[in-house]
């Protein structure tokens, strides 16, 4: 487990399944309510990050098999809802208890932006406050993630990166789905580069 600190909120991180999959649970510093982001995998490795907070969802960046895989035993033992863009139901293939959209939301004083950001998926989500974002599978250290579905769209995930992640200040601490992190202003002046490239 990594343990970030930020004024108002603690991340805890593990990676869990075959493929590396991030798993990020962000509590409020004041009150302990948590969110999971993305319970992937492996449950029994989920948990153990959650037993001095208060868990109220689990908020899901898109619905490929990989970042749901611990959801129906993450939610069934601690009673909260699972919570996606409806987009990606047909790819999640199971029900949404509580549909995301952009917007905001909160756990206990903290407040968290939620960005619709299509073209990994169409509906994938990523969400940000303070000092952080976390990406799914839409950004990650050297390009944007797969555009190879037959439902993804290369021009979409652009779009996402220019309008939505990209308007984040340099600072911002990007935690994708899989892997290291990396920083907005380390990645943006890539992007024509991957433009030209489409990948």
């Amino acid at each position: 487990m990594i343990t970030i600190d930020l004024p108002t909120a603690r991340i805890r991180t593990t990676s869990v399944g075959n493929l590396d999959n991030n798993v990020y649970v962000v509590a409020c510093r004041v009150t302990n309510q948590a969110l999971i982001i993305d319970a992937a995998a492996e449950p029994d490795k989920i948990l153990p990050l959650l037993t001095d907070l208060t868990p109220i969802a689990v908020l899901t960046t898109h619905g490929h098999a990989d970042h749901i895989g611990a959801v129906s035993a993450i939610t069934s033992t601690l009673g909260i809802p699972f919570r996606m863009h409806e987009a990606d139901a047909p790819i999640a293939g199971r029900p949404i208890d509580q549909p995301l959209t952009a917007g905001q939301i909160t756990v206990g004083e903290l407040s968290i932006n939620v960005l619709h950001t299509p073209g990994h998926t169409p509906g994938s989500m990523c969400f940000a406050f303070d000092t952080v974002v976390f990406t799914g599978d839409t950004l990650f250290p050297g390009g944007p993630g797969a555009t190879r579905f037959p439902y993804s769209d290369f021009d979409d995930i652009m779009v996402s990166l220019r309008s939505e992640l990209f308007t984040l200040p340099d600072e911002t601490r990007v935690l994708p789905g899989h892997g290291d992190s990396t920083q907005i202003g380390i990645e943006r002046p890539h992007l024509t580069e991957w433009q030209d490239r489409r990948w």
